[in-house]
């Protein structure tokens, strides 16, 4: 067994919100449990009796009691959490109303906001009593076309606590992405910005706006949030109204609707690369339970605390880390590019707001090591407890750079799930140590495994990532789905009656996890299955190399590897380099690892939450249609990856 490059100390571990639940579970139901190893055991056998021992602990709120916790609990899907309970999201979101600060906000262009939990609640208040005199009703939707600040949040809050829908994607949609997104489900109320900052520039989101309504008969309403300008002018804009003269400024008190346990929240979107994004329907109940979970327990969050999470509202992390207002920390809101002026932008602000769970991706952490940065040389970090990372496997030199560069205690969580569950299948832990490349540990109440290609769990093997029994977090449908066809060819087709997630991972003798990247995108030459962060963690260790790409290229019955580099400014691809990548790979991963290709590019296409897309890059160099160039942040840069005369020959 490796060592641990992090141990968290006694007193940290015993005043932890795992610790505490841990004691609880041992109290009350199974006194023999002794480690984080045998409560996850116990809550996976136990689910009925876990999951309302986890709404106890972390004091979910509900106006009426369940009738059953599960019901068809050997279907999936098909399982029912919580029948007959009833209960509003916003209001456990809203359940502090002091004087703390709730949210900051803070953005490149040296803005800064305050609300505290009570001038959120008064405003949330005002705006639910204004889309309530407007006509909102329960299981309308509402959508946010919003960059990462205050009135996102209270937008949503408002629309929940009526019992509506939240959708939201953020300003940096073309007109074609948001209507690919919002068209489909006709939302009654529109939120936009005037405006958005990014990398020193403003960008405006009125003549866009406009386009939507236009596109949007559905729309009643569009509310223009001021952001860029004072007073923003709507002149054209047709049912269109700042944000300020909408509120009810005379609503002191807030109704929340009692609604199922199950009924809709949000609707979240898959990334649409291969085609029209897939609306993902969640619940209310089991979004917040599952959220309350993992922050109280996996993330030890509470009142103390201040959560940062670099996010756009497009991104399901926005809405994970919303969730947390319901353990009364204070959300640390940001908008604007991660790197303006320079790669120090969000550290400065993690010292100057004293953020104790900083959340971000495993490329920023990459790009900032890559810049040169070390933190901890200029900044004062001493509050910051947790490191969060996900979006894409954090490669074992990322540990490296965090403990040697950034923090030496701090607890590294890589943490990974989807906006298919809007929460994680693995996560951290603040009782567990942290090794290198692991994400600590399964979350509780997750039946995690990873089976082979015939279907069987294994253990220190890759395969694929399941969940082998029902969580109260699975989407309730997918939109425009009355069938649940589409539902089940997402996720149980592989597997039936499992759910198959789509990543390439392993199950470590420590307990924790390893992911090698999408299962869509494994690689398969000569029958031999690689995952790509294999190849990613050799090469971009190499210091010319900034990101890197691979995708397998069909030659004949068999496949090889093409791999896609690129370097840092000014440097050129040359065969010593080529070579050095081969050698590196080649000692360090496997000769079958070895890329057949090794080309340059000045960019990689991404999706708009950040992750590179090898699934676009592959359909491109076989000459295929992507399908929806809108998903991508920079659909641009797919054409250096076409016609490339170096792949046309063996």
């Amino acid at each position: 067994m490796s060592e641990p490059i992090w141990t968290p100390s006694a007193q940290r571990a015993d005043a932890s919100g795992m610790a505490r639940f841990l004691a609880l579970v041992r109290d009350e139901y199974a006194p023999e449990i002794a480690n984080y190893a045998g409560l996850y055991r116990w809550s996976v056998e136990n689910p009925r009796s876990f999951w309302p021992a986890v709404w106890g602990f972390c004091g979910m709120q509900a106006s009426r009691f369940w009738q059953a916790v599960l019901e068809d609990g050997d279907r999936m899907p098909g399982a029912r959490w919580f029948r007959g309970a009833e209960l509003n999201f916003a209001e456990n979101l809203l359940r502090f109303r002091d004087s703390r600060p709730a949210i900051v906000f803070r953005d490149e262009a040296g803005n800064r906001e305050m609300l505290t939990h009570a001038q959120l609640y008064r405003q949330v208040a005002g705006l639910a009593s204004a889309l309530r005199r407007a006509g909102l009703r329960p299981g309308d939707r509402v959508a946010g076309y919003l960059p990462n600040r205050p009135e996102t949040v209270i937008a949503m809050l408002a629309t929940t606590a009526c019992g509506a829908i939240w959708s939201s994607c953020s300003p940096d949609f073309g007109v074609r992405g948001v209507l690919d997104r919002f068209g489909q489900i006709e939302p009654r109320f529109l939120f936009a910005a005037d405006g958005y900052y990014y990398n020193g520039k403003r960008f405006d989101c009125l003549g866009t706006a406009g386009q939507l309504l236009s596109h949007l008969p559905s729309v009643q309403r569009l509310i223009v949030v001021p952001y860029t300008r004072d007073r923003p002018n709507l002149r054209g804009l047709k049912r269109a109204t700042r944000f300020d003269e909408f509120l009810d400024h005379g609503a002191a008190e807030l109704r929340f609707e009692q609604l199922p346990f199950d009924h809709p929240v949000y609707i979240l979107f898959s990334s649409g690369t291969t085609g029209a994004p897939k609306c993902i329907v969640h619940g209310a109940g089991g979004t917040i339970l599952q959220h309350l979970k993992e922050h109280v327990l996996h993330t030890d969050l509470g009142e103390a605390d201040t959560l940062f999470y670099f996010t756009t509202c497009g991104w399901m992390m926005w809405n994970w880390q919303v969730s947390a207002l319901a353990t009364g920390a204070c959300l640390l809101l940001y908008d604007g590019s991660p790197f303006q002026p320079g790669p120090e932008a969000l550290w400065q602000v993690v010292e100057q707001e004293a953020v104790t769970v900083f959340g971000t991706s495993a490329k920023y952490l990459s790009a900032v090591e890559k810049a040169g940065l070390a933190p901890r040389e200029r900044f004062n970090l001493g509050p910051l407890k947790t490191i969060l990372s996900t979006g894409s496997p954090l490669l074992p030199e990322g540990f490296d750079y965090v403990y040697r560069h950034v923090k030496e205690d701090v607890c590294l969580s890589s943490i990974s799930g989807g906006t298919d569950i809007v929460s994680c299948f693995a996560l951290g832990n603040p009782m567990l140590p942290v090794y290198r490349g692991e994400l600590q540990c399964r979350g509780l109440g997750m039946q995690v495994e990873v089976f082979d290609e015939n279907g069987h769990s294994v253990r220190g093997e890759k395969g694929e990532l399941v969940c082998t029994a029902p969580f109260p977090s699975m989407p309730v449908s997918f939109w425009n789905d009355p069938g649940g066809q589409r539902y089940q060819r997402a996720y149980f087709e592989t597997f039936p009656g499992v759910w198959s997630h789509g990543d390439y991972a392993e199950l470590t003798e420590q307990g924790g996890m390893i992911i090698y990247g999408r299962s869509d995108a494994v690689l398969n030459p000569g029958g031999v299955r690689i995952g790509t962060a294999e190849i990613y963690r050799q090469v971009e260790a190499l210091d010319e190399v900034v990101e890197s790409i691979a995708v397998g290229q069909r030659r004949g019955d068999d496949e090889r590897v093409v791999l896609f580099v690129r370097l840092r400014e000014g440097l050129t691809l040359d065969d010593a380099l080529r070579g050095r990548i081969r050698a590196a790979i080649r000692e360090n991963a496997s000769p079958r690892h070895v890329p057949a290709r090794i080309l340059q590019v000045d960019d990689i296409p991404r999706t708009r939450s950040g992750k590179i897309t090898e699934l676009a890059v592959r359909r491109i160099i076989h000459g295929e249609d992507i399908g929806n160039r809108e998903a991508l942040a920079n659909p641009e840069a797919l054409e250096q990856f076409r016609h490339r005369p170096e792949l046309d020959h063996d």
